[in-house]
């Protein structure tokens, strides 16, 4: 097998893979962040291992984070100075990869088969970079991402609340709304600047796009048999943010980092609490709330 090394830059931070040239060729929802080695830190390194999955043996039990029946099931083990996650593609289901790194999470390993290859490889590399970026101020989050006139609204809730209905309802509503990322965007702080960064971890919309947007707003979403929507106080949002996001929440340095970033998205940008239906008024009446810069000078709302 020859082995190639292949670079990739999403949300401005620069990652390399290393596996067979025809399994790179694979991953066609990595290409729009194809990047040239520059003189940039490499937040992390991943070799990619088509074999047995390594055994949990000696190895301390950490942790298993059980999400939604059809999520993926992650058992967390540690020995110093290492880390395993061992990963199910659901709840209940077996464990077909395994990814072992270092304890700053910048060189890895993950071991799979040709069947679950970029299952593997898609949480793998999401599990690194929501680790390794933690203290960049950067944050993974699991959201649908709308942008209209170059202002991003991240719509959050759990799996089934309705996420990327409502940004197809702004898709369908607005002429230049465009779709940013369906599930896994990036968001990043620059002091009082926030943007968010379109990935190459979509879930089920193909929406790979090496694009990014300031924030205007995060919207907390609730299916409902009316249309309304309410500012909420940080001290209402921080949870929401906060179940939103991914990271090793048993760490507490880790905790902390995502503590400091999610304090300055509150800090400097509103979070809304939008019950709604299925339906263009919800577009509008969210539209309309979110970027009220717009809504001054576009009849079109």
């Amino acid at each position: 097998m020859n082995n190639t090394k292949q670079y990739y830059r999403v949300a401005d931070h620069l990652f390399v893979l290393e596996a067979d040239s025809q399994q790179l060729a694979q991953l066609r929802h990595f290409e729009p962040f194809i990047a040239e080695l520059a003189e940039q830190e490499i937040v992390f390194s991943l070799a990619i291992r088509i074999s047995a999955l390594p055994s949990v043996d000696g190895w301390e039990a950490v942790h298993t984070d059980r999400s939604d029946e059809d999520m993926p099931r992650i058992e967390m083990y540690r020995k110093k100075h290492e880390w395993l996650f061992c990963v199910s593609q659901y709840r209940d289901s077996e464990i077909v990869c395994a990814l072992k790194c270092d304890e700053a999470f910048r060189n890895a390993e993950i071991y799979t088969s040709p069947e679950t290859f970029r299952f593997a490889i898609d949480n793998a590399t999401m599990l690194l970079f929501a680790f390794a970026t933690g203290s960049r101020q950067t944050l993974l989050f699991h959201a649908s991402v709308v942008v209209r006139q170059e202002k991003a609204c991240l719509f959050l809730g759990h799996s089934g609340t309705g996420k990327s209905t409502h940004s197809r309802q702004w898709l369908e509503t607005f002429p230049d709304a465009v779709l940013l990322n369906d599930d896994n965007p990036v968001v990043r702080a620059f002091g009082n600047e926030i943007r968010v960064y379109g990935s190459p971890w979509s879930g089920k919309t193909p929406c790979y796009k090496q694009m990014n947007a300031p924030v205007a707003a995060f919207v907390q979403l609730e299916q409902a048999p009316a249309n309304s929507i309410q500012p909420m106080r940080m001290t209402q949002a921080y949870p929401y943010l906060l179940a939103s996001v991914s990271g090793l929440k048993v760490e507490q340095k880790m905790m902390d980092q995502i503590y400091e970033t999610l304090v300055a998205l509150l800090e400097n940008k509103p979070v809304y609490y939008l019950k709604c239906l299925p339906d263009h008024d919800a577009a509008r009446l969210c539209a309309q709330t979110c970027l009220s810069w717009i809504c001054r000078t576009d009849n079109s709302l």
